[in-house]
């Protein structure tokens, strides 16, 4: 049996805002080396998540679409969206508070969004998922996430949680995992994570 995981250290708001500061910068670099690097990362990160994880027909599957140098999860969708699932895709709202999720299939045209991203248009319909596939730029093996400042998954997925079970996975290059993500009381924990080397499934 191994050693449990130590909690990170508990740190006052502004340690806490530093430290994330500090960690995004590192780890944005690490993720741009990364994506040069590795090869076939996203189909081979797509045979691990079909193997761990198998979502029922109909259920609703969300994704993102990759910016920059993220991890990309289409091939995930595409096999999800082979397997009888409905695809979804995130859009920030005009609040800018949590997430709504708009309906997507992998033929459909996109607009742009905020920040760089690509969403679907107002006309497609808002969905409910029960699977979420979440960007990031570091993770621990508590099932902490380091995203990008705005907060919008912590708050989406606290208020989806307030109703339905949602499993959240993080999708991540390998090397993405750090020992320790610094967090709050607010930022939300993922279910597990997949990589392309395989599925990291966090126990409660």
């Amino acid at each position: 049996m191994s050693d449990p995981i130590p909690d990170p250290p508990i740190l006052d708001p502004d340690e806490l805002s530093r430290a994330k500061a500090e960690l995004r910068l590192r780890m944005a670099r690490q993720r741009q080396s990364l994506a040069a690097d590795t090869t076939d990362a996203a189909n081979r990160l797509a045979m691990h998540l079909s193997a761990a994880v198998a979502p029922s027909s109909g259920s609703v599957v969300s994704g993102y679409w990759p910016m920059r140098d993220e991890m990309d999860p289409r091939p995930c969708l595409t096999s999800f969206w082979s397997n009888g699932c409905r695809i979804a895709l995130p859009v920030v709202p005009e609040d800018k508070q949590g997430l709504i999720f708009r309906a997507w299939e992998p033929d459909e045209e996109l607009v742009p969004g905020p920040y760089g991203t690509s969403e679907p248009g107002p006309e497609a319909e808002i969905v409910y998922p029960t699977l979420l596939l979440v960007p990031l730029l570091a993770f621990d093996r508590r099932g902490r996430r380091l995203g990008y400042g705005g907060g919008y998954y912590d708050r989406t997925l606290a208020s989806l949680r307030e109703w339905q079970t949602v499993q959240a996975i993080g999708v991540a290059y390998a090397g993405q995992e750090v020992e320790a993500v610094p967090a709050g009381a607010h930022d939300a924990l993922l279910n597990g994570f997949v990589t392309e080397n395989g599925f990291i499934e966090i126990s409660e």
